[in-house]
């Protein structure tokens, strides 16, 4: 039984959400106590995080930047802030997902299914190498010359599609196909705001060409 983590402070979302996740025979983890979260995910390992903006003490994008430090589970952000600026800034943070309040039952759970199904899709014993950048499927590292980086889920999955096309042209719809599988509920701005998060990355290990934009057509190592 996969486990969700639901950290949202109003009661009778959380007990909703609780409910709805109980009838989809997941294991819903409710937080309760705000004053550790972070501690409590490691405790519980779930395999996908629902998480509000608007928490006691530290919000949820402080609390996902944290939880990208050390871990790699989905994390959907589940929120009544509708603003794009504060859906760009989860999605750079770590977020997977955005989903607005009031939300649609059947959209959520179609979103937490596609979650959970990339991040079981991920070889779990497959190491990638292209022109001197290795990538660790399993744990989600890249390295170069023995300097290493953590990537989110997002980053993971976009980088190594196009490391097993190395020298291809990959379009940004192959991407966004790979990434969210056809839901047209996805922003294409999304992609933009990963390749970026990539892109830094990458720039920091000293690669910074390592995918080149090929105007009008896509993305290409």
């Amino acid at each position: 039984m996969q486990k969700i983590m639901i950290i949202e402070d109003d009661p009778m979302t959380r007990d909703e959400l609780v409910l709805l996740l109980k009838n989809e025979s997941y294991r819903p983890i409710p937080v309760t106590d705000f004053t550790d979260i972070l501690n409590q995910v490691q405790t519980h390992a779930p395999d996908l995080i629902l998480l509000d903006l608007g928490l006691p003490g530290k919000n949820g994008l402080a609390l996902c930047a944290d939880i990208r430090k050390s871990a790699s589970m989905p994390i959907i952000f589940v929120t009544s802030r509708d603003s794009a600026i504060d859906e760009l800034k989860a999605l750079s943070l770590g977020g997977d997902d955005y989903i607005t309040k009031p939300y649609n039952i059947l959209v959520l759970l179609a979103r937490i299914k596609a979650a959970l199904r990339r991040s079981c899709a991920v070889s779990e014993s497959e190491i990638l190498e292209v022109k001197g950048l290795k990538l660790n499927l399993l744990r989600g590292v890249i390295s170069v010359n023995g300097n290493n980086l953590e990537l989110t889920r997002n980053e993971l999955r976009i980088l190594a599609h196009m490391m097993t096309r190395a020298g291809e042209i990959v379009s940004r719809a192959e991407l966004i196909d790979i990434l969210w599988e056809h839901q047209i509920y996805i922003d294409d701005n999304t992609l933009s705001v990963n390749m970026t998060r990539l892109r830094t990355k990458l720039e920091t290990l000293g690669l910074s060409d390592f995918i080149r934009t090929r105007r009008g057509l896509g993305y290409q190592l």
